[in-house]
């Protein structure tokens, strides 16, 4: 068979995903086998493949080709997330680039166009999986907004309302006033920025003095209600009741007392704008203090704003610190550094905002998900995130679920009247209707005059659902699918979004079925670069995924990704990694075409150093298989790849081959070659899970396959008992060759040039390995000693000594020259360090790390100069 000299990535993945897919071999349908199931993380609909996604998605593809070659029904469902705000963001821009506002258009139109993207963009990332070599089920692609996906969204909205769980309340939410909608807390990212601490005065009514108060944000003056100070602070308690006016406002506004207030912080007096701060919304509540809402919704000003009513509230920062310092009012400003809260999505700095809202009481629904956690009902890998979700969960808020945008699952509320509880949960219009009449006590309600909630539901409301939605079990609970595959087995996502995604879909497992969703949770690392900065667009530190693949073959870039990739931890990305993952597959099928290339003389008895090879390999292949399961086990998924990395690259390649390799342009025995290759492909097995396509371009080269033989659909291999002994002598045989290449090396003898062995004390390695010494080290003949020999280059290897006699192999004269000159330059240092360690003022003044260094490079000296004297000896 005449196979290429160089490995074609290319071709070889485009043959084989397609070889792959034609054959279904990653569909699952429901049988007698046990289930394996991972669901996707799904990424944005809208988005493409970058290093997260690679790293995230080779580790699942990993566990999934494992558990098909286990015998498992291994189903593997992807999909992607309608992404509410992501993808109205990118619409609402191309809609502006095109001289269309958003606010112009209806919902149905705003939603064509926001469908004509998704039919255009969406679903790209999953093609682009492909090039990785995803196995996923492909007939089993969900999307959030598929008609029963949405559907089951609905239904859990309606339940859970009707249990008393979702409620609509008038909360101080997180507003986005970029994507103009609320943000739940944990979208909030809190960033450290440089600002400015504004010391102002306000005027105390009747009286020519002053109460001073500091702030970082000066333009929210304008929603004063009260000014607030600490009932035992002397300072102030005189004021207490009185009023003081507002800058520029020129509004009367009460000092009030709350112990609340830290008498220490500032000047101890607080300004309370209720509509845009959560704690001053508390103290207005309790002091039923004036609510004024100084902001529209994209964070321009509004008439309450005065002059400034329109302009942006960073603009009128800079423009009422202006006004307040030439009116007098400014005392102060000084640099400060402070958090501020920004969205996740967009960036933009969050404001406090007091909204009507839909929320979700989590505090009961949290409590089986902690349990689930605590007694690794659910197992989080690594552990040490354990806390984290702790934290998150056991201090849970409720989650505001709704949200101001078109783009998502509409609530199902429905409207009748101008009242705030004026309002049904339907899961239809004409029930909506039903239940208005009832609900009001009137029967002239008609379809037209209910007008349904606006809002629609928050991203994650959809996601927590997804592993019981992919199989329909929120709308047929007790269906042969959801019954079959959930809970699902192997949860692999990233610690970001621990609690957004990963404790909610626990939350709504065990509330939806009573059931954990997942067995384990594989918490990936974030991928970095060489300077440990996350990789980014705007740092331009983050290559471009597809070229990585074009470059490196894509089981060049898996073994690349996962030679680092230790649980939890970050990933170091070097594009060098992914170099070495292409070096290991040229490896891997240069090594095949070696075993290819062998000529068969069918009359050839297999040597005796060559049967030792292969019981040698098989013995240490099962050790290191079960190494591997333990690995598997424990999900130390870069240390699999780095155990079956070495196993292939030293101990196939490095040493098997070698042994059992024929002499040049002589055959093989067919024995040897049998098992070498049934070794091969056990080799192949192994690797499959991390590099699928060239493991299955061997295996089918190997031996002419029938379609259900392919490796993808193949078995798992078996293994069996170790040699414990075989081992162990052959490290030690291991040892006596690399020795022998040493010597070749350093006295350039070259390989070709046939040597004596000669041993002191050889009685722990058994001769029958002498010819396996005499293959491997190119050896006339090993001999057991009782005397050193001179002229003869020595090492130790335990407790034996080795001589290589060096007569007709190396100019001796020149040898002895080589190590005079090199003797004396050793001596020569010596007497340097050893006068430095002689000098009490150095010893007693310097620090003890450094004498330390200078009697380690005494120590040194002196072994060296001990080998040069030796070698010498042996030469004379």
């Amino acid at each position: 068979m005449s196979l290429a000299s160089k490995y074609d990535s290319k071709t070889t993945e485009e043959k084989w995903y397609n070889y792959w897919m034609e054959n279904d071999f990653f569909t699952s349908v429901p049988d007698e086998r046990e289930s394996y199931t991972i669901v996707i993380p799904p990424p944005n609909v809208t988005g493409v493949l970058h290093m997260g996604h690679m790293l995230n998605n080779t580790i699942q593809d990993v566990l999934i080709r494992r558990a098909r070659l286990k015998g498992y029904n291994a189903c593997w469902v992807p999909g992607t997330d309608h992404a509410s705000i992501a993808t109205e963001a990118k619409v609402v821009k191309k809609l502006k680039d095109q001289g269309i506002d958003k606010n112009d258009l209806t919902r149905e139109e705003f939603l064509q166009h926001a469908w004509d993207w998704t039919d255009e963009y969406g679903g790209i990332i999953l093609e682009q999986l492909k090039k990785l070599g995803a196995s996923c089920d492909w007939s089993r692609t969900k999307f959030t907004l598929d008609e029963d996906m949405s559907a089951s969204v609905i239904k859990v909205f309606i339940d859970l309302y009707n249990k008393g769980l979702i409620y609509r309340g008038y909360r101080m939410v997180n507003w986005d006033p970029e994507a103009k909608t609320t943000l739940s807390d944990e979208e909030v990212i809190y960033e450290e920025r440089n600002g400015h601490l504004y010391h102002l005065k306000y005027q105390i009514k009747g009286s020519e003095d002053f109460v001073s108060i500091a702030t970082t944000r000066p333009e929210t003056i304008l929603g004063d209600t009260a000014i607030c100070v600490h009932p035992d602070d002397e300072r102030y308690t005189s004021l207490v009741g009185k009023t003081v006016i507002v800058p520029i406002v020129n509004r009367e506004i009460p000092v009030i007392a709350d112990p609340y207030v830290d008498m220490e912080f500032g000047t101890g007096a607080l300004k309370i704008t209720p509509a845009h701060d959560q704690n001053d919304k508390k103290i207005g509540e309790t002091h039923h203090l004036e609510v004024i809402d100084i902001f529209n919704e994209d964070a321009t000003l509004n008439s309450f704003g005065l002059h400034y009513e329109g302009k942006d509230r960073f603009v009128v920062r800079k423009e009422i610190s202006k006004e307040l310092e030439d009116l007098g009012f400014l005392i102060k400003k000084e640099d400060h550094v402070h958090k501020v809260g920004t969205s996740e999505r967009t960036n933009a700095v969050i404001e406090p905002r007091l909204s009507d809202q839909w929320f979700l009481k989590m505090e009961e629904l949290a409590k089986p998900a902690i349990k689930a956690v605590k007694e690794d009902i659910v197992e989080l890998l690594p552990p040490k995130f354990k806390s984290t979700y702790f934290h998150w969960m056991e201090n849970v808020r409720d989650w505001n679920i709704s949200r101001q945008l078109m783009w998502g699952q509409r609530i199902p509320a429905y409207y009748y009247g101008d009242g705030k509880d004026d309002f049904v949960v339907a899961t239809s219009l004409d029930e909506a209707v039903r239940l208005s009449r009832k609900r009001a006590n009137n029967n002239n309600l008609q379809p037209e005059d209910l007008r349904q909630e606006n809002d629609v539901l928050d991203t994650w409301f959809s996601s927590w659902l997804w592993p019981i939605s992919v199989f329909n079990g929120v709308l047929e609970p007790e269906n042969e699918e959801i019954n079959y595959y959930y809970p699902t087995r192997d949860l692999v996502t990233g610690p970001d979004i621990l609690f957004f995604w990963v404790a909610r879909m626990i939350v709504a497992g065990y509330e939806l079925r009573d059931e954990r969703p997942f067995d384990k949770v594989y918490l990936t690392g974030l991928v970095r670069d060489k300077q440990r900065r996350k990789m980014s667009k705007s740092l331009g530190n983050s290559p471009d995924a597809l070229k990585l693949l074009e470059e490196y073959g894509a089981d060049g870039v898996r073994v690349g990704l996962l030679l680092s990739a230790a649980a939890g931890n970050d990933i170091m990305f070097d594009e060098d990694l992914c170099q070495q993952g292409k070096g290991f597959v040229n490896k891997m099928w240069n090594a095949f075409r070696l075993i290819q290339g062998w000529e068969v003389d069918k009359s050839l008895e297999q040597p005796q150093h060559s049967a030792q090879g292969i019981a040698w390999y098989t013995s240490r292949f099962n050790q290191v298989l079960t190494e591997i399961e333990d690995h598997y086990s424990k999900y130390r998924i870069s240390d699999v790849l780095m155990t079956s990395y070495k196993l292939i690259y030293d101990d196939f390649c490095g040493w098997l081959l070698e042994i059992i390799k024929p002499e040049y342009q002589q055959p093989i025995d067919p024995q040897t070659l049998a098992e070498v290759i049934a070794l091969l492909e056990d080799n192949m097995r192994l690797m499959h899970p991390f590099t699928p396509f060239i493991t299955e371009e061997i295996w089918q080269s190997t031996s002419k396959r029938k379609v259900e033989e392919a490796l993808c659909i193949n078995t798992w291999p078996e293994g069996g008992a170790s040699d414990q002994k075989l081992l162990a002598d052959f490290e030690l045989v291991q040892e006596v060759i690399s020795g022998i290449r040493t010597v070749r090396k350093e006295k350039q003898i070259a390989f070709k040039n046939q040597i004596e062995l000669k041993a002191i004390n050889n009685e722990n390695l058994d001769p029958k390995y002498n010819s396996l010494i005499q293959k491997m080290g190119n050896v006339s003949s090993v001999e057991t000693i009782a005397e050193q020999v001179a002229g003869a280059a020595s090492y130790r290897v335990r407790s034996n000594e080795y001589f290589i006699p060096l007569e007709g192999n190396i100019d001796v004269a020149a040898e002895l020259e080589k190590l005079e000159a090199e003797l004396k330059r050793a001596k020569g240092f010596l007497i340097g360090v050893q006068k430095k360690l002689s000098n009490e003022r150095f010893v007693g003044s310097a620090p003890e790390q450094v004498v330390a260094i200078e009697k380690k490079k005494e120590a040194d000296s002196l072994a060296k100069i001990e080998t040069i004297e030796a070698s010498m000896n042996a030469l004379k």
